[in-house]
């Protein structure tokens, strides 16, 4: 995979005001050749994410909180494989989606005894990548990640309480999985960049950041989120492809229902691999 080069080595040199943390080298095959990622010992404070994003910038370093979950898995433990990781920039996001619909969508969700008109509708054709919705928000997308950040770290009862800052070595925020080897959808796609390209896509038409990862978890701010349920009803194929989990094993367990519930309007959204 193609990435920037690594300043995790030199960090404690760097000048950079860190509270204790650890540098992850582990991955499911042994030692990896350079860290893959730093964190933090303990809770993020809820200005972490924007002092850290400034000032590991210049150094090629960006922001990530890490959640143990509910397994207190770390990092360490995570079956990090940046061996089977290629590099995003190589996929291309509707290519990749239309592959996984192919794949999940037609037995899940489409309809096989659909005739002329019906079938060209119904979902077993993959519909294509969603237009970008025509409304935005005027937040600036890192500002609205940092926000997002910020109301998960100042709640340690919530959710993603007790979520740690980590610093990536990553050129952008949607290649921050594939930068760590991240291994958290193995049994849907072994190559993470895959998913990245997807994530790059969303951040240019949906001002999407990846704010959280955990073992099988990632959460991710939305700086442009649909505000139209048609809007809405396009992106749903496109999250159903993404992580089929989140719709077959999840309640409301229906795309429209989805689309409506957990897209329309929504500045937060949650992804999560059986």
């Amino acid at each position: 995979m193609a990435t920037l080069p690594n300043f995790l080595p030199r960090l404690a040199a760097s000048g950079l005001d860190l509270p204790p943390g650890s540098l992850v080298d582990a991955t499911l095959d042994g030692p990896w050749h350079e860290p893959l990622l730093w964190y933090a010992d303990g809770p993020a404070a809820p200005r972490d994410w924007s002092a850290l994003r400034t000032a590991g910038r210049r150094l090629g370093l960006l922001p990530v909180l890490v959640s143990g979950g509910p397994r207190d898995q770390w990092p360490e433990e995570w079956d990090l494989c940046p061996e089977l990781t290629t590099y995003p920039g190589d996929h291309e996001a509707d290519e990749v989606l239309a592959g996984y619909w192919t794949e999940y969508a037609d037995d899940e969700v489409g309809d096989g005894g659909a005739r002329g008109e019906e079938a060209e509708r119904s979902p077993g054709s993959w519909p294509g990548l969603a237009p970008a919705p025509a409304e935005g928000s005027g937040e600036d997308p890192d500002e609205a990640a940092a926000g997002l950040a910020g109301v998960i770290t100042a709640d340690p009862d919530g959710w993603l309480g007790g979520a740690r800052m980590a610093l990536v070595p990553a050129r952008r925020s949607a290649d921050i999985p594939a930068a760590i080897g991240w291994s958290g959808p193995m049994n849907h796609e072994n190559d993470v960049a895959r998913l990245c390209a997807v994530l790059r896509s969303w951040e240019d038409r949906y001002d999407a950041r990846v704010v959280v990862l955990g073992f099988d978890t990632m959460t991710v701010s939305v700086g442009r989120p649909p505000t139209t349920l048609e809007e809405a009803r396009a992106l749903a194929a496109e999250h159903y492809a993404f992580c089929p989990d989140n719709i077959d094993q999840s309640p409301p367990y229906d795309l429209d229902v989805y689309a409506e519930k957990r897209l329309l309007d929504q500045e937060v959204w949650s992804f999560w691999w059986d």
